[in-house]
C-alpha cells in the first residue's frame, strides 16, 4: 500500500525557517523522482521542487529557488524541503508527491500526501 505522510509544517514569522519531511512507503522505482507542490487558499496546486533518485538532479519554481533545498534519504524512505527566509506569499498546504519523472505539472505525479500547513507571519 502506497503512502505518503507529510510532517513539519507549522507557523513561523516572515524571514524564518521550517523543515518538512515526507515518508514515502509502498513505492517502486518506477515513481523514484519525489516532488514538492504547494496550494494557497483560493489558489491552484503549484510546483515547487522535485529530485530525482539519487539526488543529484534537482529543480525548483523560481519564486523558491535560493531559499528552499530539496533532499532525500532512500535508506529511510525520506524526502526533505528546507525552507529558509520564508515570506508570507509561501503560506500555503505543502504536498509531497512521488511519479516517473522530474514534473513541474501536478499531473506528471501519481501519489500525493494530503499536506501539511504552513503559515507565514508579517
Amino acid at each position: 500500500q502506497v503512502q505518503l505522510l507529510e510532517s513539519g509544517g507549522g507557523s513561523v514569522q516572515a524571514g524564518g525557517s521550517l523543515r518538512l519531511s515526507c515518508h514515502c512507503s509502498g513505492l517502486t522505482f518506477s515513481t523514484s523522482f519525489r516532488g514538492w507542490f504547494r496550494q494557497a487558499p483560493g489558489a491552484d496546486r503549484e510546483f515547487v521542487a522535485t529530485i530525482n533518485w539519487s539526488g543529484g538532479f534537482t529543480w525548483y519554481s523560481d519564486s523558491v529557488k535560493g531559499r528552499f533545498t530539496i533532499s532525500r534519504d532512500n535508506d529511510k524512505d525520506m524526502v526533505y524541503l528546507e525552507m529558509n527566509s520564508l515570506e508570507p506569499e509561501d503560506t500555503a498546504v505543502y504536498y509531497c508527491a512521488a511519479g516517473p519523472l522530474a514534473g513541474i505539472s501536478s499531473s506528471d505525479y501519481v501519489y500525493w500526501g494530503h499536506g501539511t500547513q504552513v503559515t507565514v507571519g508579517h
